[in-house]
């Protein structure tokens, strides 16, 4: 069953891991710790993937907006490296093009609108790049947006963030409101023409975690004709390791070196190594996807696993090999065949055409 999944880090997570570039995508890359390559990818019946072309807010804006442009580049070269699996995609008739010739349609999302460096010109160049959605907040706010993570600083968005939204619907680009905060996802909301979308998000009702969606933009998702794309993120799936997670960034503050260094991750990895996270599987991620579908229908829910975004991931679900196994799991709790591919494939395609064409 092809998938199309909504969020994988993979860009950045060989940014900083492999700088010079030398790493055979065409190889097994599990004993590096990465959860992406291409057999794997062919495992998971992965036919489209978002690219995050993410990059850490921690970075001041004009430099986040030259960042950006860099990751964009960096997927193209991938790209380019491996013409008879991958191709760029901008739109849903691309993504099939790339689909019947035997290749995963390489499609693209910006994670945080720090790259904007509050310029809707910046925006715009980002769509002639090939990007087709905008986070708006990453784990901060920006000047225009409040995220979910962070203190409210524009009781969701600004005037300047209302263009923002408008922009993305002029341009034909997602409006991504995973990370962001419920003000903001209701004013983005009230602005937009186009289906509510959340690129790797998972249901408040279930856990308790800001990132994510509460059942009344739930219903704001269904009556919109939107996207909810469940995240494989333990830290979202279960209260208990949520809180395992906020005992784990108490842990990150408290870390001496920059997050970006080895020495940070040897220190991170020595804790979570003494203090094991509460387990999560596979059936916690379905039993998001199945509390979606209660409150917004089956038409209104996808998959976005974020993996290589996450060093933890669900038991049953370790990369991007493991979708069969949650539909094995959906199917085992009667989802019909049908209702799986609007899940896998359907349901994203029929947001992206609304939105991008």
């Amino acid at each position: 069953m092809d998938v199309l999944d909504g969020h994988n880090d993979l860009p950045w997570r060989l940014r900083v891991r492999d700088p010079g570039e030398t790493l055979n995508l065409r190889d097994d890359l599990s004993g590096l710790g990465l959860h992406t390559d291409l057999p794997r990818l062919a495992k998971g019946g992965v036919g489209a993937q978002f690219w995050s072309v993410y990059v850490p807010n921690d970075r001041p804006e004009p430099q986040a907006a030259i960042q950006v442009v860099e990751q964009v580049e960096l997927v193209r070269r991938i790209v380019d490296r491996y013409p008879s699996a991958l191709a760029l995609a901008t739109t849903a008739a691309e993504v099939e093009e790339a689909r019947s010739a035997g290749r995963i349609a390489c499609l693209l999302g910006a994670e945080g609108g720090h790259c904007l460096d509050n310029s809707l010109v910046v925006l715009g160049s980002l769509h002639r790049l090939g990007i087709r959605y905008l986070t708006l907040t990453h784990s901060r706010n920006t000047d225009w947006a409040d995220s979910a993570t962070d203190k409210p600083s524009s009781g969701g968005l600004s005037p300047f963030g209302h263009e923002v939204v408008r922009e993305l619907n002029r341009l034909g680009m997602l409006c991504d409101l995973a990370h962001v905060a419920d003000t903001t996802m209701h004013a983005a909301l009230d602005t937009s023409v186009h289906p509510a979308f959340f690129s790797h998000s998972s249901a408040r009702a279930l856990c308790d975690h800001p990132r994510n969606v509460p059942d009344d933009v739930l219903l704001r998702v269904r009556d919109s004709e939107g996207l909810v794309m469940i995240t494989f993120v333990p830290f979202f799936l279960t209260n208990a390791c949520r809180e395992w997670g906020e005992e784990l960034a108490r842990v990150e503050d408290a870390i001496a070196v920059p997050w970006d260094t080895p020495d940070f991750l040897r220190e991170r990895q020595a804790w979570i190594d003494a203090n094991p996270s509460p387990p999560t599987t596979v059936a916690d991620v379905a039993d998001h996807v199945e509390h979606v579908r209660g409150v917004a229908g089956v038409d209104a829910v996808g998959l976005g696993g974020d993996f290589d975004g996450t060093e933890i991931v669900p038991t049953g679900l370790p990369d991007v090999s493991a979708y069969p196994a949650l539909f094995a799991e959906l199917a085992g709790r009667g989802w019909s065949q049908p209702e799986l591919r609007k899940l896998a494939w359907d349901n994203a395609m029929r947001v992206l055409r609304a939105t991008c064409g």
